[in-house]
């Protein structure tokens, strides 16, 4: 039970991480570089991108595998 509870809770976060990487590129203001100075992984642009959107590759990748992983294994 508790297991299944994580996995949800995972499987949310995972989504939300994922969705925040596809919409992050279109909410930013790339000709102000006021924008994005202050928001973590600033003050260049690059350094934002890696820190808003990578945690959503890497969620992307896992639950890429686990499903991957649950229809190996049936």
């Amino acid at each position: 039970m508790l297991r299944k509870i994580g996995l949800i809770l995972g499987y949310v976060l995972g989504v939300y991480l994922v969705g925040r990487a596809l919409v992050e590129p279109f909410i930013m203001d790339y000709g102000n570089p006021e924008s994005y100075r202050q928001l973590w992984g600033g003050p260049t642009l690059v350094g934002v991108m890696v820190v808003h959107m990578l945690p959503g590759v890497i969620a992307a990748v896992l639950i890429f595998r686990h499903w991957q992983h649950q229809r190996h294994s049936r």
